[in-house]
């Protein structure tokens, strides 16, 4: 783990690497990405409103049987494979690369995932926001998202108030990112907001930090700060109000 500064940028970068805090199911396999542990000395395992952020396996042929879920919001973001959902609403949905999912669990949503045997191997991450309130009306969003432009930004979800495609019930923005090698942009970012950006493919310089496959950053501060593919990448990351109100109750991003 390791911090840079700059009293130029005014910003502080902390990198982590590949996570350790795993558990396998055999043919369901998760790896928890805690943004809070990146922080020395930081007292809570999320940051802010981002809980967690769950790398996920699903072979072919896999049941989730059905489960509930409360007081948390659960993003399901799949760039390869597919991920089936039914829940006791009667939807049947299939999230892949054209579509997003956002499980407003609130006061309890029960639902179960699935890979079909002829499905391809599903790897996927599934975001955990904590919500402003607990026990609120509970639901779900399951829409297509725009199609990604080459080293451009793509905004996902965000605050129920804001303009992107689906949301969430906290101040946490979401965006992803395919980087050509050598390309540069800057790291999306919020006045008085902190951006945790996790690599799911490749390689990247965040200002002076490089940060590898499966690897993440926390940037703190306001000034803009560059971030180069030293490979072809895709990038997810996360603008995140560290002043938010929060609770701490969910199934599982407590």
């Amino acid at each position: 783990m390791e911090d840079s500064s700059s009293a130029q940028t005014q910003s502080r970068i902390y990198t982590a690497p590949r996570t350790e805090i795993s558990q396998n199911q055999g043919k369901f396999r998760i790896h928890f990405n805690f943004p809070g542990q990146a922080v020395p000395g930081h007292d809570d395992h999320g940051y802010g409103p981002l809980a967690t952020v769950v790398e996920s396996f699903m072979d072919p042929g896999t049941l989730i049987r059905m489960h509930q879920h409360r007081d948390e919001e659960i993003v399901s973001w799949v760039p390869d494979g597919v991920m089936r959902h039914d829940d006791r609403e009667g939807n049947n949905l299939v999230t892949d690369a054209e579509h997003l999912m956002v499980m407003n669990a609130g006061s309890g949503f029960w639902h179960a995932e699935e890979t079909l045997v002829d499905d391809p191997p599903l790897r996927m991450l599934q975001i955990f926001v904590r919500p402003h309130s607990l026990d609120l009306e509970p639901g779900i969003q399951h829409e297509p998202i725009p199609d990604p432009v080459p080293n451009e930004w793509r905004h996902l979800f965000g605050p129920t108030e804001s303009d992107a495609p689906l949301s969430v019930r906290n101040d946490v923005h979401c965006y992803d990112c395919r980087l050509d090698a050598d390309a540069t942009t800057t790291l999306p970012s919020r006045s008085g907001w902190d951006t945790y950006c996790y690599v799911f493919e490749g390689a990247i310089d965040i200002g002076e930090e490089s940060v590898g496959y499966t690897e993440t950053a926390l940037v703190t501060g306001e000034s803009d700060v560059s971030v180069t593919a030293t490979d072809n990448s895709t990038i997810v990351a996360f603008a995140i109000n560290p002043d938010a109100p929060i609770t701490r109750q969910g199934t599982i991003g407590r």
